[in-house]
């Protein structure tokens, strides 16, 4: 079920990655969802990579301790190496018939170390520790462990919630400290903003001048967002445009090679793999990559080493094409299908006052039914939405059968006149789009299958400079028709 640049394991799913790079290669540790499967608790797997693209899966790795271990399933951590070699991962031990002190299912931080390459693992239950005094014993989990030189510790970062307040704006990233890997000291909350639930899967990283926090908010978002300080003890600065992705995409956690920094999430599924469904946990590894800008925040796109995955772009609609409608709508289509895996790049100019814009994905030969990734730029934002939104089983999408665009599947992004790009990757039912090889919306495109490619206005105009379609390197071209015949303007 593997795809070059996405990875999903045989009648499973990749929830949490834990990624550590090492002598080049990216070794990614995930949670091992098996859902309608039987496992029997929740274990790590772990799959390689040393470009990114293609992923060799090694099996399971760490197992689930057993049906009455503190650590049946075995949540987010993380990996370090110490000063003489040995490889430390630090994970969330958990069993649902166990409880805290408060009567909440109890989470753990649990230990095990590795002395041949990470292949195999010895537990240490000695070392496992459970929330410090002021916490909830049920929210105490994905320990991310570094070490801090200026210090001379090694920290721990824990998502965490304290035990009192409003309930919704109890999460805090607690924090712990060790000399030895073995001993932890609780210390003040790392982070402590009181704003969401909790702040999953937290990592902290440097790069250059600028520390950079990141975690996913487990909230009423469900996104993974970044902040950024000039130093490890903050302040922590908001930047203006704070997320990864949009809300298919979460737990995305990072490791670095050659100067270059990688995130490592997954593409949530959903349920009944239908467009209605409601997403789930787990689904598809993906991989963004950050790139710094100078004012220190990111932007995020796909790697060039996935794009380099599809071959030469063909023409789908010519250079030059303007479409116009200053108070109604204009499309144009392609003639053929695309293909099931395509990268799509339509390079735009928009004119001053354009009220939408953008491009249709496996559109109906009219244009009328497909998915639209639409660029707002009044309300500076890039949408994705899909026509008809009717529920399955609604004969009619004029009755309550009918439901608003994705409000989840929106990202605001600075959209102002001139020259825009929209770089789109869609693999069977995955999509990634990236404006501006800045803001990227992932997602899943279930319920058609196949249709057209094109580009809309409405009321307004925009002239296209590039519009191709790129089928992978070792699939048939499918949609390559000649750039005579590759159109069909309507309205």
């Amino acid at each position: 079920m593997t795809a070059q640049g996405f990875y999903q394991p045989n009648g499973a799913w990749v929830g949490d990655v834990i990624p550590w790079q090492e002598d080049g290669v990216f070794h990614l540790f995930y949670l091992h969802e098996g859902r309608e499967a039987a496992q029997g608790g929740m274990p790590w797997h772990r799959i390689m990579t040393d470009d990114v693209v293609n992923f060799r899966e090694t099996g399971e790795s760490i197992a689930s301790g057993g049906a009455t271990a503190d650590d049946y399933n075995i949540y987010t951590g993380s990996i370090v190496v110490d000063f003489k070699g040995t490889h430390h991962a630090f994970y969330t031990g958990q069993n649902p018939k166990k409880l805290g002190n408060d009567g909440r299912a109890l989470q753990l931080v649990m230990h095990a170390t590795s002395n041949d390459g990470m292949n195999s693992w010895q537990r240490h239950p000695e070392d496992t520790f459970g929330a410090s005094a002021g916490y909830e014993t049920g929210d105490w989990r994905d320990p991310y462990v570094f070490w801090d030189a200026e210090t001379g510790l090694w920290r721990m970062l824990i998502t965490a919630r304290h035990n009192s307040g409003p309930e919704r704006r109890r999460g805090v990233i607690a924090q712990c400290t060790s000399t030895d890997l073995a001993h932890w000291e609780p210390v003040e909350p790392f982070w402590d903003p009181r704003r969401y639930v909790a702040h999953e899967c937290p990592e902290v990283f440097q790069w250059g001048e600028w520390w950079y926090l990141v975690y996913s908010e487990f909230s009423d978002a469900f996104t993974t967002r970044y902040r950024m300080s000039r130093t490890l003890n903050g302040p922590w600065i908001v930047p203006e445009y704070d997320t990864l992705d949009g809300r298919a995409y979460y737990a995305s956690k990072s490791a670095a090679r050659d100067g270059r920094r990688f995130f490592f999430g997954w593409i949530a599924s959903k349920e009944d793999s239908r467009d209605e469904g409601a997403w789930q946990w787990a689904g598809t590894l993906s991989v963004l990559e950050a790139e710094q800008k100078t004012d220190g925040t990111l932007a995020f796109h796909p790697t060039a080493e996935f794009r380099s995955t599809f071959g030469d772009a063909k023409q789908a609609v010519p250079p030059g094409t303007r479409l116009v409608a200053h108070d109604g709508y204009a499309d144009v289509l392609t003639t053929e299908d695309t293909p099931e895996a395509f990268r799509l790049q339509a390079r735009f100019e928009i004119e001053e006052g354009t009220r939408e814009l953008g491009v249709l994905l496996r559109a109906s030969e009219d244009g009328d039914e497909g998915y639209a990734l639409r660029l707002e730029p009044q309300r500076g934002r890039l949408v994705l939405d899909r026509w008809p939104r009717r529920v399955p089983g609604t004969e009619q999408w004029h009755i309550d059968g009918d439901v608003p665009f994705a409000i989840e599947l929106e990202r605001p992004c600075p959209i102002g006149p001139g020259v825009h790009e929209l770089d789109i990757i869609v693999d069977g039912n995955l999509c990634v789009a990236t404006l501006d090889d800045a803001t990227v919306l992932s997602t899943r495109l279930y319920n058609r299958p196949t249709g057209r490619a094109g580009a809309f206005v409405g009321e307004g105009a925009f002239t296209i400079s590039q519009f191709t379609v790129a089928s992978r390197v070792h699939e048939k071209t499918v949609a390559s028709a000649d750039e005579n015949k590759a159109f069909s303007p309507s309205a």
